[in-house]
């Protein structure tokens, strides 16, 4: 009976475990990755999404299963304002990624290869905001923008030919009882499957309300329109303020090689808001009438694999440093500033609180997880550990010749008496959006400091600008901080 008992517990864990093998549950991109934009090349999918005010910005990442994705490069280096929505695409060989700047305009980037180098950012169009390139049948190039807008575009996509878009779509009204932010028309994606052109929106706001997002449906059989409304409108949505997952929309559609559909989009998660929104993947079909449908049940359950998995573990390469794909700083982008060899990243000092010191950062995207290191800093120069939403709201811990101090959206206040200790180690732990910190003389022994912080109020709906608490390091004052052995866990 025993022996029984032993091998039918080794076949359920084998099953549990194949199982498990064969489905991913959402987020694919857990963490602050809004606007997420999508394309295949051949068996290659490419992705990008909002930069808003973190630099280098728009990375671009790579997956070979929709799932597990590898940041392989970033298109832009220069801080010209918040970076929204961007529409990554290939036209004419070269990948494209069109993008707004808030309150400048709609840009272009371009590479031969998505691993780039990419060009220098060029103003393509003035008006409107979240650009998508659609290339019609006889080869003219459209901008769509926010409103249900369009521009003709030159021939090589890098100017418009019309200075004012024409207005060509009026969108989906949803039900006027629906709690929403407001109607919204934004986000177009555009994409030819067939004989229509399907037309992609993102309604009712991006955040505010659990139920003000959505994904809506349109289609034509010439992009001059005219547009009909899919009769299964919403395509993604929230409808209740207990789902997992809040404010679902701003979606793309994406195939298979064998030819099976996905919506990829993005989402807050309920408790979670200052984790940023979320990219999700979620499949969806054509039916018979030739209009889009989710075939998903629930999202937050767990969802059969799209292509044979290609796992990447991203965040075992933090303490490499590599800024740009892992990590990025918060507006002000100076390649100057810091230098990473054998591990150490050398920062040089700016400002005087996390407040203007521009924090190098990462997305760690998950309830918990602590994250330390090695400090060897200037006599003047002050290191710390931080989460950090924007320059006004942000919490966490450093170390000047004073001794250690607590930041909590201030410059800081002194807390444990370690005088003029160049030499340090630090700690902050995250467990489920309460803040703690620790610090070490040796590396090995740890002392705890006498202060939390409860962070979940840090995201939009409170803050604004469409931030997240992010965790990341930071030098001020005078001189250089060298930062190393940096260890990242979660639990």
């Amino acid at each position: 009976m025993k022996s029984l008992r032993v091998f039918l517990t080794t076949v359920l864990i084998g099953i549990a475990a194949i199982s498990s093998a064969q489905t991913f549950t959402n987020p694919v991109l857990g963490g602050d990755y809004p606007d997420p934009s999508v394309m295949r090349d051949g068996e290659d999918y490419y992705l990008t999404h909002s930069s808003f005010d973190y630099n280098p910005g728009l990375i671009v990442f790579h997956s070979r299963d929709l799932v597990n994705w590898e940041p392989i490069s970033y298109a832009l280096q220069t801080y010209l304002g918040p970076v929204w929505a961007p529409d990554i695409s290939k036209v004419d060989g070269k990948y494209c990624i069109y993008f707004t700047v808030s309150g400048r305009g709609n840009y272009l980037v371009q590479a031969d290869s998505p691993y780039g180098p990419w060009t220098d950012p060029v103003l393509v169009f003035r008006t409107g905001i979240d650009p998508c390139i659609a290339v019609a049948e006889d080869g003219t190039k459209w901008l769509f923008v926010s409103g249900g807008g369009r521009v003709q575009l030159s021939p090589d996509g890098r100017s418009s030919i019309e200075r004012t878009y024409s207005h060509v779509y009026d969108g989906w009204q949803y039900p006027r009882e629906w709690v929403t932010e407001g109607f919204c028309l934004e986000g177009p994606k555009l994409k030819k499957v067939g004989e229509y052109w399907y037309y992609l929106a993102a309604e009712g706001g991006t955040a505010g309300p659990p139920t003000s997002h959505m994904v809506t449906v349109a289609r034509s059989k010439s992009l001059d329109g005219p547009w009909e409304n899919s009769p299964y409108n919403p395509l993604i949505h929230t409808y209740n303020n207990t789902d997992r997952w809040w404010s679902r929309g701003h979606g793309s559609l994406i195939d298979t090689p064998d030819g099976r559909w996905y919506c990829i989009y993005h989402a807050y998660e309920n408790g979670f808001t200052g984790l940023g929104r979320q990219t999700l993947l979620e499949p969806v079909e054509f039916t018979p009438d030739g209009w889009i449908k989710s075939t998903c049940e629930d999202i937050a359950q767990p969802i059969a694999l799209p292509l044979p998995e290609v796992k990447t573990d991203r965040k075992a390469r933090l303490g490499e440093f590599r800024i740009g794909l892992d990590w990025k700083y918060y507006k002000d982008f100076d390649p100057a500033r810091a230098t990473v060899k054998d591990g150490v990243l050398t920062l040089k000092a700016q400002g005087d609180s996390p407040a203007n010191s521009a924090p190098i950062m990462f997305v760690a995207g998950v309830h918990s997880y602590e994250f330390e290191v090695e400090i060897q800093r200037d006599p003047e120069a002050v290191a710390g550990l931080v989460l950090y939403y924007d320059n006004q709201f942000y919490a966490g811990t450093g170390v000047n010749n004073r001794g250690t101090m607590r930041y909590r959206k201030d410059r800081g206040s002194q807390r444990s008496r370690v005088e003029n200790a160049t030499h340090i180690w630090l700690r902050v732990r995250n467990d489920c959006q309460v803040i703690t910190a620790a610090y070490s003389l040796d590396g090995k022994n740890w002392i705890q400091e006498e202060w939390g912080h409860e962070i979940s109020g840090y995201n939009h709906n409170t803050c604004y600008y469409f931030q997240s608490s992010l965790p990341g390091l930071m030098a001020a004052g005078k001189g250089e901080v060298k930062f190393s052995n940096f260890k990242y866990r979660e639990f």
